[in-house]
């Protein structure tokens, strides 16, 4: 399948799943929903970054779900959009487990705890090249992420440490926090120097990000 293709595949998944965030966001209470979005933040000082440019002239974030069929099919593209724009455009990548998916939160839980010794991007790359093998079974893949974890060469007593801390939740819940504040309701959502962008096409993307790099 073509990266177009991908991400048109991506467009459409994505509307499915802002109903199960549109559910999510609706239990929340208005007045917990105002504090949301009062304290939201598109970037944190600690946000992940996937890369850092050179010559910063913008910032792309995405905040995605790593059990989401959508956020595998754009990984081709955000790939691609890296290798040509990396140079300009800095990638964040924030964690927004959605409540359909029953591992999600677990592969957040064990990204955050491989980025606690500087291997978020290799645990990023590990799930969404595995997706498939593990995404949609009602059973933990806690195993699964910590074998990935040994395959990374992690010290598996931090790992287990990290996993079990309650504080790596709070880091993955500081993410979906902000994103329900700033109107995320489906993944992936992606913001284009603190603007929601919803580009439809691999071009229309293209065309946003080399109009913001050239700001």
């Amino acid at each position: 399948m073509s990266v177009q293709n991908k991400i048109a595949l991506a467009v459409a998944i994505i509307a499915a799943f802002a109903v199960v965030g549109f559910a999510y966001v609706s239990n929340t209470s208005s007045n917990e929903q105002h504090a949301l979005a009062a304290n939201a933040q598109v970037v944190r000082d600690g946000s992940h970054r996937l890369s850092t440019a050179e010559d910063e002239k913008a910032v792309l974030v995405e905040f995605l779900d790593f059990e989401c069929e959508a956020c595998a099919a754009a990984y081709p593209l955000v790939e691609e959009l890296k290798a040509d724009y990396g140079d300009k455009l800095t990638f964040v990548s924030r964690y927004f487990p959605m409540p359909g998916h029953p591992n999600s939160m677990n592969a957040a839980l064990a990204v955050e705890a491989a980025a606690q010794q500087g291997e978020f991007e290799a645990m990023y790359h590990r799930m969404f090249e595995t997706q498939k093998d593990w995404s949609h079974s009602q059973e933990s893949q806690a195993k699964t992420f910590r074998g990935y974890a040994r395959d990374l060469g992690l010290d598996m007593k931090a790992y287990d440490q990290a996993i079990d801390d309650p504080a790596t939740a709070a880091r993955v819940t500081l993410d979906k926090s902000d994103g329900v504040g700033l109107g995320v309701t489906g993944t992936p959502t992606f913001f284009l120097d603190g603007k929601k962008i919803q580009p439809s096409t691999e071009k229309e993307f293209r065309t946003l990000i080399e109009e913001a790099i050239r700001q």
